[in-house]
């Protein structure tokens, strides 16, 4: 019998407990945390909830959906890491209940419960949901914009393709275009292919009428309210260079080669990557098999066409972050779903048992590559003073792939096999929020020294980077506006604000930059006191007689 409230409960449950353990503990990450972050402050701080800004600047690079919650959060609990971090991670547990739901009704619980257990506990979900970003609020919309669409194409009620086009509409809000051209990516080819097997239900022309007068009422208000203050060139920077520019260009060198998702697959899905060959393997074999029953083979298309065509897509596109590629992840977890209730229900447990036992390998290869960005890095001291943390993290999903690999070696165990692996994961994640990254306070320079600041500085003071990375963080820590300096060597106005015009024109600077100062640095006849460092940065208080 299908119980898809038991399976939506069972994947928000797990990924409640893997993304809201420790999810305030420490300062938020640099840069995107900080920068999205200060964005959503700067709603409460200019009261301006139409135009975004960043250091007291319009800004107009991403769509408003995160920091209007994010700000919502932050006004009712405080401008925390836990307020601001909420939306992820309340997005991400709304993604593993609906992945749950929508594949218990289509193929029965216990593979919606394993689709939804799978996405919850891997590494790429578990590290989106605990992030200040807007991925999670993109991804969830992106799935419940698939899996409606697909359900209005199954059973032929166009109520479930207007609810799609809500869903892309709010993914738009949060992410851009982006939403609805995926969404459509994945159903266009899977309609195509789905009707050359069997009838396939096309939405009517009410249907589309009504679910693109929906989205338009949801997106059109924002956007002709930045069109009415900012101007068209608001909306040409926002969809165009930003949106549209990011797959044509590349965007704060944030490029990569044609293969950079592959990592990202492997790692992002870990530990279920140990199953994902086999379950291709099977996937394919049912679409072969006649007899495979119809709603089932529907669902192994929708995971293929679901896998294989953004990822081709992001590959192409010039700019590439690893967390573009996780709106995908739903499709890998049913692909793995599917395929270990196949096991279960064929009682078939060699290949599984092969597969569970590989997970200590990738444990041994993820370890090698962080020792050797380690030692590329000169990070040394800092994997020091983690490394009894990693250790405990392995151990836990070590101990978690034997038991994992033994209960599914007998029988009578097979069906509770996948749900041993899940909580030696939750484990080891957790671990890594309370314990691990309070460790990793240390090696952020921009906090302290932005807490010296607030508690020193006096009106009229003004605050300064030069040379050094952090000016999201030490805005968000301090107060707008934060001038980034040009180096002294610098030759252009692009590479920052001119040294001069600032030290000169204030009685004190508060001005944090590296320790180490170069050879050319002039200060205009201003006096420089060195007040604290922290790791390779310092901060200096320049005050005294005025420029000559």
């Amino acid at each position: 019998m299908e119980k898809p409230a038991r399976a939506a409960f069972v994947g928000a449950v797990i990924a409640a407990l893997i993304t809201l353990p420790g999810l305030g503990v420490g300062t938020l990450w640099d840069n995107s945390e900080t920068a999205y972050g200060e964005v959503a402050r700067e709603i409460l701080l200019t009261h301006s909830w139409v135009v975004m800004h960043l250091n007291a600047v319009p800004w107009f690079i991403q769509p408003p959906l995160y920091f209007w919650i994010a700000a919502l959060f932050a006004k009712a609990l405080g401008i925390t890491p836990f307020a601001l971090r909420l939306p992820s991670a309340l997005a991400t547990i709304v993604m593993g209940a609906m992945t749950g739901y929508a594949v218990s009704r289509q193929a029965g619980t216990r593979v919606g419960v394993y689709a939804s257990v799978i996405l919850s506990s891997c590494l790429m979900q578990a590290v989106i949901g605990r992030l200040a970003i807007m991925d999670a609020l993109l991804d969830v919309a992106v799935a419940l914009t698939v899996f409606w669409w697909f359900r209005a194409l199954e059973v032929g009620r166009d109520r479930y393709f207007i609810y799609g086009w809500a869903a892309a509409a709010f993914g738009f809000l949060a992410k851009g275009p982006v939403a609805p051209v995926v969404a459509l990516l994945v159903l266009v080819p899977y309609t195509l292919w789905n009707r050359r097997e069997e009838p396939t239900h096309l939405p009517s022309l009410r249907a589309w009428v009504g679910g693109l007068a929906l989205a338009a009422a949801i997106i059109a208000p924002w956007l002709a309210a930045i069109a009415v203050h900012s101007g068209f060139h608001a909306l040409v920077e926002l969809i165009g260079h930003y949106t549209i520019g990011r797959y044509t260009g590349v965007i704060e060198n944030q490029a990569g080669p044609v293969w950079y998702y592959v990592p990202v697959v492997i790692l992002g899905l870990f530990p279920w990557i140990a199953f994902l060959p086999m379950a291709v393997v099977r996937g394919v074999d049912a679409l072969r098999d006649t007899a495979t029953p119809p709603n089932l083979a529907r669902l192994w298309r929708l995971a293929f066409v679901w896998i294989v065509v953004p990822f081709v897509f992001f590959s192409f596109a010039k700019t590439k972050l690893p967390n573009y590629i996780a709106l995908e992840f739903p499709a890998l977890a049913l692909v793995v779903g599917l395929y270990l209730d196949g096991v279960v229900r064929r009682g078939a447990r060699r290949s599984v048992v092969i597969s569970s036992a590989t997970v200590p390998i990738f444990i041994g290869l993820c370890a090698v590559a962080i020792a050797l960005f380690v030692r590329d890095n000169k990070l040394t001291a800092s994997a020091l003073s983690v490394r009894p943390d990693l250790i405990e993290m392995g151990t836990s999903i070590f101990i978690g792939s034997v038991v994992t690999t033994m209960l599914f070696a007998r029988r009578a165990t097979l069906a509770l096999a996948p749900y041993a692996l899940a909580a030696a994961m939750m484990i080891a994640v957790d671990i890594l929020a309370v314990v691990a990254l309070p460790h990793a306070e240390q090696f952020k320079p921009i906090p302290p020294l932005a807490a010296i600041i607030q508690r020193e500085r006096q009106p009229g003071d003004v605050v300064a980077i030069q040379s050094f990375r952090g000016e999201n963080s030490l805005i968000f820590y301090t107060m707008p506006h934060v001038y980034p300096l040009a180096s002294p060597e610098a030759t252009t106005s692009s590479d920052g604000t001119d040294p001069r015009a600032v030290i000169c024109a204030h009685p004190r600077i508060w001005l944090v930059a590296p320790a180490k100062r170069p050879a050319y640095d002039p200060l205009y006849g201003r006096d420089r006191r060195l007040i604290a460092t922290s790791g390779s940065g310092a901060l200096f208080l320049i005050d005294g007689p005025p420029c000559h």
